[in-house]
């Protein structure tokens, strides 16, 4: 097998010598750079043992045209970040969130340089999905109080007498109250390792649990158990066993010993064989879904945990955004399967479209002609003003009581299909949001919400990569120490990040969370209150265990926020098999443990197993479970940031609404103040339509093109170079979008072939 993948690969690499020679450029050669840190600019990304280009990854024009950015120093040593990165941009982005993503995205899609950096070592910030260790090491990195020292001291030399700095946060404080509980199994997992996980690093980057197990117990908070990670009880080698494997090897011994003793002339012995068996299988599918809290650390891959739990409406902004740019190929999605309603201490399934609503056995026919009737006046409410004009300062649960509605219609309209609050929603917010409801039922199933597969944290990551096709450059871990402000025309000219290089950029996007305090003294903010539970069952049994659901859990007392809950199974690719991934989200109250575990106590049992209660069996058992608070920025005005530049555009984080749209609104808000001449994230042109110059492409060949930082301004007849350009990106993104990102030798082939191939 050796022999014929080192031909297969030898033969490819003469291939692509011959390649190179025949269009008259040298070889490149592109070094392993396995230990590069994020936050590096590498040439060559590696992911399963392939080189990916750089077109794909960051950079700008090499000989082939296509988008790299790694050059050796006269030394020989590994280049630094400041050496690698341009002075100059169109426009720097500080935060992977999904506004500055799409908005990233956007500009870069336009032709714009963009510079997009986080000073996190991951994409998405507030909308980033984890692994389980992941998010143990997030929790830790939240519960710590420690400051960020400045790595360069001296960049404040670097700043003119004219000029004043605007300082940034270099520690996230969006996260609060961050508490962690472990309800399951804490069986032995010293020794367990996250199935597939790549080496640990050193003791520099060790992970949260290693981290916490040196420190004294009195220093850990209650139940720390669920924090301590895979490391912190006692090796138990000989009892680390998986039950399922355990069970399956006694059935084995036991067979044997029978089939040694069994008489095939008795028909006794085969009866008590066919029973031992029967038993024996019962209790090993009883013993396998029992999951203890070292097969979450072994399958801890198998999670992809949402910091931010949303649902995508299947008309909503976001998805025809994602239609319209083709970032759509980059994820995939499931349909959420049925909506839920909590009443009378029960969970029931809500009737959505007109044949469930036929179909149920839980509304009388008198109820499924007053529900067919409301639904269809909210559809075409604006055609008949007399009937709501009356109600339009009274609440929609007002209105409702009005409608002749039973108790229960009245319930399951409210809280599942307008998803609307009691006491603060007016009538015509109530209409509208019961009419959308309605409007995006049927276009991919049953219930009007999708969910991306592998979790939220995949959108900011397509757009991020729709970027980085078209040019943009991205470095996490790259922290940026201060906005530099000219104090004659009170605009920001520049930044300077942690490496003490200035980089001079005409726009600037920031992430709310990374303004000082300084400037948001005058804000006031909202807090979300979250927790996300790892459960052994659904909270509503049926047939199919593969069930996307979506419950609305009404205020236990007048003034209380409803509390939105969403379960996801192992189909969404966001935990592993025979468990639950359930995210409650509310507006906050007070600490988001106090809002959120009287909602948990209903539907689910906190007990271990030898201490539930006949009443506790039949809930679901909650395995893990965290809480915390997370800020909520959306709907700030710009006039409340003190001091702002006027080309600075902030970017808020996750708001407590469903869907996406206030995210997508602000995005495109933002792009069209830069750019008013500019299209919003349009789909990428067909390279077979474009018009080419064949001076442009000549100049091109011989290889004498300008470099972004020192080409001049574009004038009307150089357009047509542009296009091209903009044909070559497409080319690349064409076939990343084939590939998934991560394509064969043959399609990074191809990449490298563009040029030849539009020429």
């Amino acid at each position: 097998m050796f022999r014929v993948a080192s031909t297969i690969f030898s033969t490819r690499k003469k291939r692509r010598e011959a390649s190179c020679r025949a269009a008259g450029r040298p070889r490149r050669e592109t070094t392993k750079q396995h230990g590069a840190p994020p936050g590096r600019v590498t040439s060559a990304c590696c992911a399963g043992g392939l080189h990916l280009p750089a077109a794909l990854v960051c950079g700008s024009r090499d000989s082939c045209g296509l988008r790299f950015r790694q050059r050796r120093r006269r030394d020989g040593a590994p280049p630094k970040m400041a050496d690698n990165l341009p002075s100059e941009f169109d426009v720097v982005v500080i935060g992977t969130g999904l506004p500055e993503s799409i908005i990233a995205a956007a500009c870069a899609r336009s032709g714009q340089r963009v510079l997009h950096v986080d000073s996190r070592n991951y994409y998405g910030g507030n909308w980033a999905s984890f692994s389980f260790s992941g998010l143990l090491s997030w929790i830790k990195e939240n519960q710590q109080n420690t400051d960020i020292k400045d790595e360069c001291e001296d960049w404040r030399k670097l700043i003119l007498e004219n000029e004043e700095v605007i300082s940034l946060n270099k520690k996230d404080k969006t996260i609060q109250h961050v508490e962690a509980f472990c309800f399951g199994n804490q069986d032995s997992a010293e020794d367990v390792e996250e199935a597939g996980a790549l080496p640990r690093p050193p003791v520099s980057g060790a992970s949260v649990a290693e981290e916490v197990a040196e420190e004294p117990e009195k220093e850990c908070p209650p139940l720390e158990s669920a924090v301590l990670g895979a490391e912190n009880w006692e090796s138990e080698k000989a009892t680390s066993t998986d039950p399922a494997s355990a069970a399956e090897g006694s059935v084995k011994e036991r067979n044997s010993e029978n089939e040694s003793s069994h008489n095939p002339a008795s028909g006794e012995s085969t009866l008590e064989l066919g029973k031992t068996e029967a038993a024996l299988s019962e209790v090993s599918a009883q013993e396998t879904k029992k999951i203890t809290y070292s097969q979450i650390v072994r399958e801890g891959r198998r999670f992809n945990i949402d910091l931010v739990s949303k649902l995508l409406y299947s008309r909503g902004l976001l998805i025809e955004l994602l239609i319209k740019s083709n970032v759509s190929r980059y994820a995939e999605f499931k349909n959420a399967t049925r909506i839920l309603a909590f009443r009378e201490g029960k969970v029931e399934q809500v009737p959505c479209s007109r044949a469930d609503v036929f179909n149920s056995k839980q509304l009388a026919m008198v109820e499924k002609r007053m529900l067919m009737k409301f639904l269809t006046f909210c559809l075409e409410y604006e055609q008949h003003p007399d009937e709501y004009q009356d109600y339009k300062n009274s609440t929609f649960a007002q209105f409702l009581k009005t409608r002749k509605l039973t108790p229960s219609l009245q319930h399951f309209i409210l809280h599942s299909i307008a998803m609307v609050s009691e006491n603060d929603c007016n009538t015509l917010e109530g209409l509208q949001a019961t009419r959308k409801f309605l409007q995006c039922l049927g276009r991919y199933g049953n219930t009007p919400f999708l969910f991306p597969l592998y979790g939220q944290g995949e959108i900011p990551q397509c757009f991020c990569r729709m970027c980085a096709v078209f040019g943009g450059i991205y470095c996490l871990r790259h922290s940026v120490q201060c906005l530099v402000v000219d104090k004659e025309s009170g605009r920001c000219k520049a930044v300077v990040d942690h490496f003490g290089q200035r980089i001079s950029a005409n726009y600037f996007i920031v992430e709310d969370s990374y303004l000082s305090d300084s400037v948001c003294v005058n804000v006031c903010y909202r807090q979300l209150s979250r927790a996300v539970l790892i459960t052994d069952q659904s909270v509503l049994k049926t047939d199919s265990e593969q069930q996307v659901s979506i419950l609305t859990v009404p205020p236990v007392d007048l003034g209380q926020p409803a509390v939105c809950v969403i379960e996801l199974c192992s189909s969404t690719m966001t935990c592993m098999k025979d468990t639950y991934l359930v995210h409650l989200t509310c507006p906050s109250t007070k600490t988001a443990r106090e809002d959120l575990e009287p909602v948990v106590q209903k539907l689910f049992s906190l007990n271990a197993e030898t201490e539930r209660e006949t009443e506790e069996l039949e809930k679901p058992r909650v395995l893990w479970a965290v809480y915390f608070n997370m800020r909520d920025s959306s709907g700030i005005d710009r006039n409340s940031y003190s001091g702002l530049p006027s080309n600075v555009y902030v970017c808020s984080g996750p708001d407590s609404a469903l869907g996406n749209d206030c995210a997508v609104k602000q995005a495109e808000t933002i792009f069209q103040e830069m750019f008013p001449t500019e299209e919003f994230c349009p789909a990428p042109p067909n390279p077979e339509d474009i018009i080419y110059d064949e001076d442009e492409i000549a100049s091109e060949e011989t290889g004498f093109n300008n470099s972004p930082e020192t080409k001049p301004e574009s004038s009307p007849q150089e357009s047509s170079s542009r296009v091209w350009r903009r044909g070559l990106k497409v080319e690349a993104v064409k076939l990343y979008g084939r590939t998934g990102g991560c394509g064969t030798r043959s399609h990074i082939q191809e990449v490298l072939n563009a040029r030849e191939k539009i020429c």
